[in-house]
Parts: C-alpha cells; structure tokens; sequence
C-alpha cells in the first residue's frame, strides 16, 4: 500500500427533488486527527455522521467538511377564483346602483384577498428527513474522495521521498569512500609535521601514537552505518500500511544527527562537502516528510 498524504481535496453536488447541495472537504497538515463540520441549522446528524466516518478512514490532519445546502426557486401557477370574484362584483354593482360606490379597477378587483390563489401550496416534509438518505449518501462519497486524493498525493511523495533516500545512499557510498583513506591521512599528516619541527624519534612516536588515537575518534564508519540502517528503515517504512508520517520524521532526525556528527568528525574538506551535501538533502526529506500521513 502507498503512502498517504495529509493533503487534498474533494466535492460532490447532490440533489432531491428542489433541494440541493454541496459537500467541499479539505485536509491539510495536522499532528493528529482533526474534523470540523460546518453544516446549515437542523443538520446536526451530518456532523456526527461526518466525525464517525472521518475517523474511520483518516488517522491524522485536519479535515474541513462544509456543507451547502439550497432549495430550487420553483414557478408558482395562478388561478383566479371566479365564485369570489363574482361576488365582489356584485356588491360593487349594488354599492354602485346606491351611489355609494364608483366602478372598481381591475387593479383593484385582482387586489381583493383571496381572488387570485397560487396553485400547488401544500406544505412540504421537513427538509432534513426529505433528503437524508441520499444527503449522508453524498457524506460518504466525498470522505471517499478525499481519502482517494490524500492517496493520490501519497504516491506523489513516495516517489519524491525515494529519490531524496537515493540522493542520501549516494552521499553515504561517497563518504565510505573517502573514510578509508582518513585515518592514513591523519597519520601522514603528523609524520611529515614532526619531521620538520622534532628530530627526536622517541618524542615522533609517542605524539604519533596520539594522532592514531585522534583518527580512531574522527572515524565516521559507525555514522555511516547508522546512516546506512535508517535508510533501510525508512525504505520499509515507505512500503508500510499503516500511518508511518510520524515514524518518518523520527528517522529524518537521526539522519541530521548522523550527518552533523560527520561533519564535526571530518578531517577532509571533501568529506565535510559531503556532509554538507548530506544534511541539505535531510533537510528537504524531512520538509516532505510533514505531509505523510
């Protein structure tokens, strides 16, 4: 199984009937699992349902879920109620014929209560309980996506951390290299020095013996091994299933601790190039290492 990231991003549109509505959820970086549900007033169950379904398929970052919800604008119909209006105009015709009235306007006619009745006014079910089932349908479907997003980056970072672990083996086989050839190195340095500052070879030999201990401790053979372990480590760790974010970054600070103390340790200014070269690799593993899972 791939890695994952703690990265991405996901949408689902949804309808039923006039109601619509819009699920957008975004991951981002987090050093455990943190879900916050924004959801119109009366969908309380989303939120739980959101939290339960979330923690099942993600075990750190923080998981924004927003939920929109709109009801369709529909076109009402009109009828004109006749009997009504009949009736008005009778009495308008009779307050008329008494002088106690003028002939009305259409305007005003139409204006009377309850002449014209929109058609189809009967109350509709709650909205919650009308679209629920397909409403926590799409719930699931945008987690789904998200999780196949957060995947999708994984494999980004799998490739990208692998090269980063390649570039380390090649500094660590550059370093081996050179390591061999130091504590020589050490020792030719201090013979030729002697030789020209102390003709007595009885004194040559004691601070000799001195500098053989000095190269014993700018040795960086165990340093290289340490580094060639983890370096297995991380491999392994990169093929596991199970959330490995935070096993990474441990191991990315054992690499900078390995890679300082070969610095401090090098009698070379090749090596401590490598060094160098080493803990700016590190550097950036460690960066793309915040983001796995």
């Amino acid at each position: 199984m791939t890695l994952s990231s703690m990265t991405g991003f996901a949408r689902v549109e949804g309808r039923h009937g006039d109601i619509g509505w819009v699920y957008e959820a975004r991951s981002v970086n987090g050093r455990s699992l943190d879900i916050k549900v924004r959801t119109p007033a009366g969908y309380d169950a989303v939120e739980r349902a959101a939290k339960d379904l979330g923690k099942a398929r993600f075990q750190r970052g923080q998981v924004s879920l927003t939920l929109t919800v709109r009801t369709a604008e529909t076109k009402s119909e009109f009828t004109v109620n006749h009997k009504l209006l009949d009736y008005y105009l009778e009495v308008g015709q009779s307050l008329m014929a008494q002088g106690q009235a003028t002939m009305p306007s259409l305007h005003g006619l139409l204006s009377l209560r309850g002449v014209i009745e929109a058609a189809g006014t009967e109350e509709t079910p709650d909205g919650f309980a009308a679209i629920e089932a397909p409403l926590l349908a799409d719930l699931g479907a945008v987690l789904e996506q998200l999780k196949e997003a957060r995947l999708h980056e994984g494999r980004a970072l799998h490739d990208i951390l692998s090269q980063h672990l390649a570039a380390i083996t090649d500094g660590v086989d550059r370093a081996e290299a050179l390591t061999s050839q130091q504590a020589d190195t050490i020792r030719e340095r201090f013979s030729r020095r002697l030789n020209e500052l102390l003709p007595d070879s009885d004194l040559q030999e004691r601070i000799l013996q001195e500098a053989a201990v000095m190269a014993v401790k700018a040795d960086v053979r165990e340093e290289l091994d340490r580094l060639r372990a983890h370096i297995a480590s991380a491999h392994e760790l990169l093929t596991d299933a199970a959330s490995q974010g935070r096993k990474l970054d441990f191991l990315s600070q054992e690499f900078m601790r390995e890679a300082n103390t070969l610095c401090s340790k090098s009698a070379f200014n090749d090596l401590t190039k490598i060094g160098l070269d080493l803990k700016a690799v590190i550097d950036q593993f460690r960066e793309q290492v915040q983001n796995v899972e």
